[in-house]
């Protein structure tokens, strides 16, 4: 399957921004969550993905939390 991936415009010189909170990772954690909204990854650090959990599995969009 020939799928183009997106460019992941929230890692910024190898660190990884939640955006959510604005908090700053080096590099992408491994307990951070990648959500895909409208063709976008963002990030969400461990403390806004655990607040948002329900709606993250719900696939709400983070504009609506």
């Amino acid at each position: 399957m020939d799928q183009k991936t997106h460019e992941q415009a929230e890692v910024t010189g190898g660190n990884a921004v939640c955006a959510r909170c604005g908090a700053v990772a080096e590099g992408i954690p491994l307990t951070w969550t990648c959500s895909v909204e409208n063709g976008d990854r963002r990030y969400f650090c461990d403390g806004c993905a655990r607040e948002n959990l329900r709606a993250i599995e719900g696939r709400l969009d983070s504009s609506w939390w």
